[in-house]
This record gives structure tokens, sequence and C-alpha cells, in this order.
């Protein structure tokens, strides 16, 4: 029998300093079997950094032709395709045919440096394709603040997010590797 996704609800009230974005949203979060709680708050990040109300998580890690989060203009054209990981550069090059902004959100203190490396004069060419790389200790603070029902409060400001739960608080820094 299939695992089934382990659902999780989030209370996110996100404050954008840089983009003057203040607002708050119930999302609902399926963490599949196979994704660690890691790289779900991480989505949870993602969608902090990019918040309005027609942005949208993509139906999950196991399915090819969608990322992690999105953005879909009134006419159905993709206006942001949000990626997490490290992905092969054929499935960036993809997505920056299909949208008109493609983010990709690395993470993974060793793994990162050497796909950089090895991708970077591929990757580099698309000119609408930004990459950053969010530190290890964040990350696995933030991982830590999953509950199966959270309520977060994101603050955004240059290149580094706070993320507060109780009395507990995170600061991740986000690097950019390519702009």
């Amino acid at each position: 029998m299939a695992l089934k996704s382990t659902i999780y609800k989030a209370e996110l009230n996100v404050a954008d300093m840089d983009r003057h974005f203040y607002s708050d949203f119930q999302l609902t979060l399926a963490c599949h079997p196979s994704e660690t709680t890691e790289r779900m708050m991480l989505r949870l990040l993602a969608f902090s950094r990019h918040a309005s109300e027609q942005l949208e998580f993509g139906r999950g890690i196991s399915t090819e032709d969608e990322p992690d989060l999105w953005q879909k203009d009134l006419t159905g054209d993709i206006e942001l395709w949000v990626e997490l990981g490290t992905p092969d550069p054929d499935r960036l090059r993809k997505a920056c045919g299909r949208a008109r902004r493609v983010v990709l959100y690395c993470y993974g203190e060793r793994s990162v440096p050497i796909w950089w490396d090895k991708h970077r004069s591929r990757l580099e060419r698309f000119d609408n394709l930004e990459i950053l790389q969010i530190d290890q200790a964040g990350s696995d603070e933030l991982a830590a603040l999953a509950q199966p029902s959270m309520r977060l409060q994101c603050t955004l400001e240059g290149a580094d997010a706070w993320f507060s739960s109780g009395d507990q608080a995170v600061q991740i820094t986000i690097v950019h590797l390519k702009r």
C-alpha cells in the first residue's frame, strides 16, 4: 500500500518590508512521504518571499511538469516558477522557456557548491533565472518549527527572513548565486 502525504496546516503572517506587502494566509501543506520536513518548511519560506493571492503550491515532489510553487496570470501564462533543491539543468531550461521568471532555492551546505560548480556555465545564460542558496543553520532551525498545526510570523528584509512561532525565532540568510 502506498504511503500518504502528511498534512500540515499553517496560519502564516507575512511582513515583507522590501515589497511593502503585509498579509495573512491560511495554508495547507502536503508533505510527500519522500519529502523531508526541512524541504516542506523551505517551501513555506519560498511562499513567504513571493507571497501573493495568486501564488499556489504545485501538486508535489512527484509531479514532473509542475514546480514547487507557481503563479499564473489571468490568461494562464506562468509568471513565476519556483523550484527547490538542486535540479537537473534541463528542468530549469524547460522552466525558463515556460515562465517569465524562474527562482531556484538551493539548500544543502555540502551539495550546493558542488552542484553550482558543475552547472554554473549552463545556467548563467538564462536571463529569467534567479538562483539563491539558503544557509544550512537557518534551514535546520526552520525545520524544527514544523508542527501539524502552525502559527508563524515571517518578516522579510533584504537577504534575511525571520520566522517566529510562540517564543521561538529563526533567522534565515539567503545568498544570491545568480541574479
